[in-house]
């Protein structure tokens, strides 16, 4: 086996990545299924959005509360409950399809549900596999991590797609697959060791998280990268929200082209996770990464100008490479500059611009209605083009010598030696 899957070496880290391929195909699943469910029932961008918007309200408050679970409670015992309110949301929805009383209002309160158990689940699931694998692999962790979702991605909305299309099943049936594959998940779950608790002391959530924060700013080399990342993701990030509506109202096609779009931009993601998973612990890693950004950008911008659907979807494989890169690289940054003790906080706030993305989501949708979708497209790929190079700036810039530590140089014709 490779380095570029040592990792998976360890027995632990193996059963957390698989139940990871599992879980990662429910929730894909069920994001899938939240869009077209949503264009179904209103057929408006700005509701799209606000789906996403209000799953964003969420993860903003949970995750930073999920990060001081995360550091302060046994990270099993995290995982176990959020995974259950995943089942729990795709088995309600399901039942809300399949007995013909669905309404929109339902899938605000799934997403609300959703949003909740990622801000605790996302954290959990990081600071796990530091404890399992130690900080030297853990780039390779997060990139394997990575490249279990983006697997997941490819499979996820072809089979959502087909199941929703199909009268045995539907999106109701489709619903009710996805909570199963996330159970298998809960199951692999409830055989992980147990790590203690990393931060011990009376519990003051509140006091943790500004505490989280405080040592974020402390540390230029993490809040520079948390910084570009919250911009990425509110803006490149959120055109996933949009794919029903351009796929469906631009080009004027149907659920099953919106799963191919969402399939190829997860094949260009799973080829660029085996790539970055050899790489994400190499001195390289930050210049890939800003590298990855910009790119990212570029590509959000060019599907507001792509001039028919085949083009989008080529694009869509660069776009899914570009921000599956950006992701791990951050991620791993940030977390391989963080003590332990903020291990759980620091990827929470990391976390926070998913939830920025789904917040962002409804503004978006809005300026979209107001000046249509490709013209806002090219707003937000442009605007997170910007973040990633003002990053790669204040990275230079944080690392020039300071001129009062420079070596001062003596001419000696003046000294007349």
């Amino acid at each position: 086996m490779s380095d570029r899957f040592a990792a998976l070496r360890q027995r632990d880290f193996r059963v957390l990545w698989l139940g990871g391929v599992f879980s990662f195909m429910g929730v894909q699943m069920q994001f899938f299924l939240r869009g077209i469910l949503a264009w179904d029932l209103t057929e408006r961008e700005g509701a799209l959005g606000l789906v996403f918007f209000v799953f964003g309200i969420a993860l903003l408050v949970a995750t930073p509360l999920g990060g001081v679970a995360t550091d302060r409670l046994p990270k099993r015992g995290v995982m176990l409950v959020s995974q259950t309110v995943l089942v729990a949301s795709a088995v309600g929805m399901g039942v809300a399809v399949l007995t013909g009383v669905v309404e929109y209002w339902m899938l605000l309160v799934a997403s609300v549900a959703q949003g909740t158990a990622f801000g605790f689940f996302g954290p959990a699931r990081i600071a796990m596999a530091t404890n399992l694998v130690g900080r030297a692999n853990l780039g390779n962790a997060i990139s394997l991590q990575s490249l279990a979702m983006n697997g997941s991605r490819i499979l996820a909305p072809s089979v959502a797609g087909a199941l929703a299309g199909w009268a045995l099943f539907g999106i109701g049936g489709a619903y009710i697959t996805a909570a199963s594959t996330s159970a298998v998940s809960l199951g692999l779950t409830m055989i992980l060791p147990n790590p203690a608790a990393a931060l011990t002391g009376r519990a003051r959530p509140f006091a943790d998280i500004a505490a989280g924060v405080a040592y974020v700013r402390s540390v230029p080399a993490i809040r520079n990268v948390v910084l570009a990342t919250f911009a990425v993701l509110m803006f490149a990030f959120s055109y996933v929200s949009f794919i029903p509506a351009l796929v469906k109202d631009v080009f004027g096609l149907g659920n099953e082209a919106v799963g191919v779009f969402t399939s190829l931009s997860s094949v260009g993601a799973l080829v660029a996770g085996i790539w970055v998973a050899g790489l994400a612990d190499s001195p390289r890693a930050r210049g890939v990464m800003t590298g990855a950004g910009i790119m990212f950008g570029i590509t959000v911008a060019l599907f507001g100008i792509a001039p028919f659907y085949v083009a989008a979807v080529i694009i869509s494989g660069f776009a899914g490479a570009a921000t599956t890169t950006y992701q791990t690289l951050s991620n791993t940054l940030a977390l391989q500059h963080a003590n332990s003790e903020f291990q759980g906080r620091v990827q929470s706030i990391m976390q926070l611009g998913f939830a920025g993305f789904g917040m962002a989501a409804l503004p978006l949708g809005l300026l979209a209605e107001a000046i249509g979708l490709r013209s806002t497209l090219v707003v937000m790929g442009s605007v997170a083009t910007a973040a990633v190079v003002l990053y790669a700036v204040a990275e230079a810039r944080r690392e020039a010598p300071s001129p009062a530590t420079e070596p001062i140089i003596v001419d000696p014709a003046l000294t007349g030696r």
